[in-house]
């Protein structure tokens, strides 16, 4: 008994490895997917850089300057673009610009934005609200700021919605607050956001556009869509087909599918190791029944001789060595599913750490148990197969 117990013991911790590995796999894939929340999978950014090649009478190191009208022509000749958010940046040498509040400045980064960059960067709102289409049309004197420059701007506890601040002499109310998500901060949060035509009129930016924020329609592969963007970019201003330095761009989609990559890689490199680990587990239990097997020979062979077939025999094997895995899979599996539980209790609320949920899906749990059956199966067989070549004659001999 305490012998079978033990041999018990190794597909327990080989049912444990595979689910902790499993369901950290998950938690893994899960805080990723939590960490980038918020942020467009398909999207793209576009800007205008310099020119690095000569082109039809142009000198090399011309800036490419884009225009509001660029972002409709994209549009409507790439039907694959869902969201295009022009957008443009008011900045002095250090990429700020000075806010002014009673006194106190904030060196921030202003943005003039369409409502629509929300859909691609989604902003936490603390307090307020987001531009919306009314403020682009009437061009409101509104903002956003983001926490940090609430810090740099007000004292702790102040109310600053319907509050004014300015910039470059031109006053804006405040409607909302910010704190930018735990992933990929294009803007950070010390950042200012107008709305677009407000921009244009307060700082007399006319049609210019600064880069443009795009999604991508979903399994319409994003380098496909910037290979056609930059084609028709460099056709209208006059740019070097091989130029690749005039138009700057960054590809979301990368990140994300490096990410899916290695969680994948990832999971699938612990189902290997815990499927080989059960393998060792399953196969103490193969050798504690050839044990018991042989020191069960008089008992099999008073059975064979009272008129127990082979297949009867076997099947008594096989079936015991289904349940003993079968039992110590699943008292494994309760450990580590309450393991994974703590774990999950301690990291997967924070806001950092890429942890949550760290639990292995119902497919996985049953393949993982599809497949520990299975191999009991299999190595149960062996000593059946022992226990069906005793002659009936020999065993009951056996002393």
């Amino acid at each position: 008994m305490f012998r079978t117990f033990l041999t018990m013991l190794g597909v327990i911790f080989a049912m444990i490895i595979l689910v902790l590995l499993l369901g950290s796999a998950n938690g893994m894939s899960n805080g990723f997917n939590k960490l980038f929340a918020g942020t467009a999978s398909n999207s793209l950014f576009v800007w205008g850089q310099s020119t690095s090649e000569p082109y039809k009478g142009f000198e090399r190191g011309r800036r490419i300057r884009y225009k509001l009208e660029d972002a409709d022509i994209l549009k409507r000749q790439i039907p694959e673009i869902e969201v295009l958010a022009p957008r443009i940046e008011l900045a002095n040498h250090r990429g700020t610009v000075t806010v002014y509040r009673n006194g106190q400045t904030s060196g921030s980064a202003v943005y003039g934005d369409f409502p629509e960059i929300d859909n691609i960067t989604k902003k936490k709102l603390v307090e307020g609200r987001f531009l919306n289409q009314t403020d682009i049309e009437h061009s409101k004197k509104v903002c956003v700021i983001g926490e940090e420059t609430y810090k740099l701007l007000f004292d702790k506890g102040d109310k600053a919605i319907g509050e004014d601040i300015r910039i470059n002499g031109v006053y804006f109310s405040v409607v909302g607050i910010y704190k930018p998500n735990n992933n990929i901060n294009i803007d950070g949060e010390n950042a200012v956001f107008i709305p677009f035509t407000t921009f244009q009129k307060a700082f007399n930016s006319g049609d210019r556009m600064g880069w443009m924020a795009i999604a991508v329609e979903e399994n319409t592969p994003v380098p496909f869509v910037e290979s056609q963007i930059k084609s028709i970019l460099k056709a209208k201003y006059d740019i070097h087909p091989d130029d690749e330095r005039a138009i700057g761009s960054f590809d979301m989609s990368e990140i994300f599918n490096n990410i899916t990559a290695f969680t994948t890689v990832l999971k699938g490199f612990s189902f290997f190791v815990g499927i080989f680990t059960l393998l060792a587990g399953v196969i103490a239990i193969s050798n504690i029944l050839l044990i018991t097997v042989k020191e069960r020979t008089q008992e099999i062979g008073v059975r064979r001789a009272l008129g127990a077939t082979p297949v009867i025999v076997k099947r008594q094997i096989v079936v015991e060595a289904i349940v003993l895995t079968a039992f110590a899979g699943l008292v494994g599996f309760a450990v580590a599913v309450g393991i994974l539980s703590i774990l999950d209790a301690m990291f997967g609320s924070g806001e950092n750490f890429p942890f949550v949920q760290p639990m292995i899906s119902i497919p996985q749990f049953i393949v993982s148990f599809i497949l520990m059956v299975g191999l009991s199966v299999l190595i149960g067989l062996l000593p059946a197969n022992r226990a069906v070549k005793i002659k009936p004659i020999d065993a009951l001999r056996e002393e």
